[in-house]
């Protein structure tokens, strides 16, 4: 099923990453994988990868954030931004900016972001955002990106 996902994305040059599993994707030449927050496994490996391959990660506090730089990863989910349905626990941009700064890598926003808050990441450091919500809502988007 990889493969066939591969070739999918290969015929729309469409980027493919792999979740959690480093050795896999490298061996069928995807595009790159993610490592979550949960996996603290460190190893070596990433020093000899070609520079197309990227590891992206997430991460949810100062302690996983140092673990995802050692995992080579060059682009980081810091995530829940903003508060989700069924979970009290969310940073707010203030405690997502005082994260982001204790890296260098790039950061992308991550959770709760809809069309209510969308504007208040123009408040944090965040190089970009990821959302499921805000485009399931089908706003306008227009009116914040253009």
């Amino acid at each position: 099923m990889i493969i066939e996902i591969k070739k999918f994305c290969k015929r729309d040059n469409k980027k493919f990453y792999l979740s959690n599993n480093v050795t896999l994707a490298k061996s069928l030449g995807l595009d790159g994988v993610y490592i979550p927050s949960f996996n603290t496994l460190l190893n070596s490996n990433h020093l000899n990868e070609k520079k197309e391959f990227l590891k992206i990660g997430s991460a949810h506090n100062v302690s996983e954030i140092k673990i995802k730089e050692r995992q080579g990863v060059k682009l980081l989910f810091i995530a829940p931004i903003f508060k989700k349905k069924g979970t009290s626990k969310f940073l707010d941009c203030v405690k997502f900016n005082n994260l982001a700064k204790n890296t260098t890598l790039k950061i992308i926003a991550l959770g709760g972001i809809n069309e209510k808050n969308i504007t208040r990441l123009k408040l944090t450091k965040a190089y970009g955002f990821a959302s499921i919500t805000l485009f399931n809502e089908k706003p306008t988007l227009t009116k914040y990106f253009l």
